[in-house]
């Protein structure tokens, strides 16, 4: 929610370019001289990968930090670790559960801080497939969205995207699960936003040119495995769901994925799945993220 509709236009079309550069094997080093720390509550294959061959391929470094590894780890308060890593380094990505924890530390931080995922959203991510559906499609203001399942820091992030790009998001999720009422709420004063929530996976699907899910029980969940996955049984991504969606849609997951639960084996190596796709895309959005933050600001481009 830090960027405006433009602004993220604008950093979808800089990813395109550095991953046509990357492709062409164009070498780019803005972040020459700069380091990324990377703080992570959670752990993570994606998020952890991404940004640190990211930071490389721009010319900088990225530092993995655990909280078993910092003062964190042992009660130092985060204004306090902010401020000391802000004299460090030059960008901070931080992966955790509480949003307040992410919100604390920007708030004292002197660098830019990445929200790499809280409990409450995942930017990065959302960004991420935004750019797939615009490699896919061409465009993202004339398509129709389905989420599918949990109404959880994903769905939340569609929300957002869909409150600033103005495309037609409809979000399947049982009773008890919905996405956060506040995000909800907001994003429906919007003029751009045409967003709603529903019950019925095969009517978010209907007419869909992307369906996308994501776990049934996210990190922290795992006490509630049994009881979510007869929650959401009906709400499994499967062929049958498919068939209610447009010839040419996609399909998204933001990974990892619990194959043939909330999705079957077949969907995600079927000819809709753009889910490795997506992947990739996390690599190229998050450099021109990085690009954009950590590089001196009289050195910026158009966007």
């Amino acid at each position: 929610m830090d960027l405006g509709g433009e602004e993220i236009h604008s950093l979808l079309g800089r990813a395109m370019e550095l991953k046509a550069m990357q492709k062409e094997g164009i070498g780019h080093h803005p972040l020459a001289g700069k380091t990324l720390g990377m703080i992570f509550e959670k752990s993570s294959t994606r998020t952890r990968v991404s940004f640190e061959v990211g930071a490389f391929q721009l010319g900088g470094n990225a530092l993995f930090l655990s909280p078993r590894d910092t003062q964190i780890g042992r009660g130092e308060p985060i204004a306090d670790t902010a401020r000391v890593l802000s004299r460090y380094l030059d960008g901070i990505m931080i992966r955790t559960y509480s949003q307040k924890i992410l919100e604390e530390f920007a708030e004292y931080a002197t660098v830019p801080v990445i929200n790499g995922l809280s409990d409450l959203l995942h930017p990065c991510q959302v960004l991420t497939d935004l750019l797939t559906v615009k490699e896919k499609f061409g465009n993202l203001e004339n398509r129709k969205i389905a989420w599918i399942g949990d109404g959880n820091n994903m769905a939340n992030s569609w929300i957002n995207a869909a409150r600033r790009i103005g495309f037609e998001l409809v979000l399947a999720c049982p009773k008890g699960h919905k996405p956060d009422e506040k995000i909800l709420a907001m994003a429906l004063k919007e003029d751009k936003a045409n967003i709603s929530v529903v019950e019925d996976p095969a009517e978010a699907a209907t007419g869909s040119d992307v369906i996308n899910t994501d776990v049934w029980t996210s990190m922290g969940q795992e006490d509630e495995y049994e009881e979510r996955k007869k929650v959401f049984a009906a709400y499994q991504v499967n062929n049958e769901l498919l068939s209610h969606a447009s010839g040419n849609a996609i399909v998204l997951h933001c990974l990892p994925a619990h194959r043939d639960e909330e999705i079957t084996h077949e969907v995600i190596e079927g000819p809709n799945s753009a889910i490795f796709d997506q992947a990739e895309n996390r690599l190229h959005l998050q450099k021109a993220v990085m690009e954009l933050l950590m590089k001196n600001k009289q050195e910026h481009g158009s966007y």
